[in-house]
């Protein structure tokens, strides 16, 4: 049994080079390899990581073009391009962990998983939200009967003022056309973590939302197109100045949020950016049409219902709200602790979930990130695809819920599953 990993990366931008740090840091993994187009980017990610310069390669073909370079592939490119390299680097004898969406269209979808099926290779999507102990431990308590049974679950995805700026004002999931809709590029998460503590099918599913902000009728008297020349820019809660130059000085925030402003972590190199690139822009003045609000009711086979609210106007900290309410009892948690309460006793305790760096990102996701890559190099070192629940079928079930969810909102209808 092979103890320890070797890993490639296609795509090094930051949640490429993120994982490819935790697999490494986790001493079962060596990160071999490296596909990306970006040359800062692909020349950085190989000194880090030492890689030798014939493991260094522009795009995901030169994975495939001969024999297999690494033992596993972890793909992490743009949504809309991880089709094509997840189905041949499947089907050339790669386990293969996928960032989330799998794809921005239910085919696309189901190609994939068909693939991770046909070719017998362990497949994961990185549904990060599953993989932190907070989820473990309410997931215990559901299973020890703490709550009776699940009857009903309330979800908030607290995207964050300056997140939704940042990503989906300014960044690469801005638009439906360029990424996809916010509910599978962002809150997918939400609705696979959801369905994962409920432990039952979707059977209809209803959703309400759209873009009430970020759009150009917002834009405030005075200001400009861009932050570098806005006259109202000081007192703006959007301000690229205030977010992007606030990051100086701090590794871990100068790998995200502002690594994929710029590489230049100076105030020059900032400015430049502001300047010249899409992350200086006004809010109000973007290409932006994904949602800042939106709302999904759903309806289990079981009976039991939920809902999930994301909203973009909400503190930044990353971590999700929950209230769960079953027969025997009920949850209230935060990432960070939970309350639950015996109904059968009338007890109230308090439980803290062991400290993480933060819900973001940048801080692991409250352990998530770790302990998503720490459960797949475990299924492909043991061959047990068990320890990870993200796995092609849970995955394309929940995608499928997202859809269904998009198509109730665009339709104002509900959808049956």
């Amino acid at each position: 049994m092979t103890e320890s990993v070797s890993v490639a990366v296609v795509g090094a931008g930051s949640r490429g080079g993120m994982y490819a740090r935790v697999a490494a840091a986790s001493g079962r993994a060596r990160v071999v390899a490296v596909a990306e187009p970006d040359d800062e980017r692909r020349e950085r990610f190989a000194a880090e990581f030492g890689l030798d310069p014939s493991q260094v390669h522009r795009d995901w073909t030169g994975l495939v073009d001969g024999p297999r370079a690494a033992d596993a592939v972890i793909v992490a490119t743009q949504d809309r391009l991880h089709v094509e390299p997840a189905v041949a680097l499947l089907g050339h004898g790669y386990d293969v962990l996928l960032e989330k969406p799998m794809a921005p269209t239910l085919a696309e979808a189901a190609r994939i998983a068909a693939a991770a099926v046909a070719s017998g290779r362990i497949f994961g999507v990185c549904h990060v939200l599953r993989y932190t102990p907070y989820t473990a431990m309410i997931r215990e308590l559901i299973r020890d009967g703490a709550l009776g049974d699940v009857i009903n679950v309330q979800h908030l995805e607290p995207v964050g003022w300056w997140h939704q700026a940042h990503a989906f004002v300014r960044g690469n999931w801005r638009s439906e056309a360029g990424s996809g809709p916010m509910l599978l590029t962002k809150s997918c998460h939400d609705v696979d973590w959801i369905m994962h503590l409920v432990g039952d099918a979707v059977a209809r599913v209803s959703s309400f939302g759209g873009l009430a902000h970020f759009r150009p009728e917002k834009q405030p008297a005075g200001a400009a197109d861009r932050c570098l020349d806005c006259g109202v820019e000081a007192g703006c809660p959007y301000s690229a100045k205030r977010l992007y130059l606030g990051c100086l000085g701090d590794p871990s925030r100068e790998r995200w949020p502002l690594g994929p402003v710029t590489s230049d972590a100076t105030e020059d190199g900032v400015l430049r950016a502001l300047r010249d690139g899409p992350y200086g822009r006004c809010v109000y003045r973007c290409d932006n049409d994904v949602v800042d609000h939106q709302v999904v009711n759903f309806e289990f086979v079981g009976g039991a219902t939920a809902t999930l609210t994301m909203t973009a106007f909400s503190p930044s900290d990353g971590y999700r709200r929950t209230r769960i309410f079953g027969s025997h009892g009920s949850l209230d948690g935060d990432g960070r602790s939970m309350t639950v309460t015996d109904f059968r006793d009338g007890s109230e305790r308090v439980i803290v979930v062991p400290a993480g760096d933060g819900g973001t990102a940048a801080g692991g996701h409250g352990g998530g990130d770790a302990g998503l890559v720490e459960a797949f190099l475990s299924a492909v070192i043991s061959r047990d695809e068990s320890y990870l629940g993200s796995g092609a079928a849970a995955s394309l079930d929940s995608h499928r819920v997202v859809w269904a969810a998009e198509e109730a909102r665009h339709g104002g209808v509900v959808v049956t599953l």
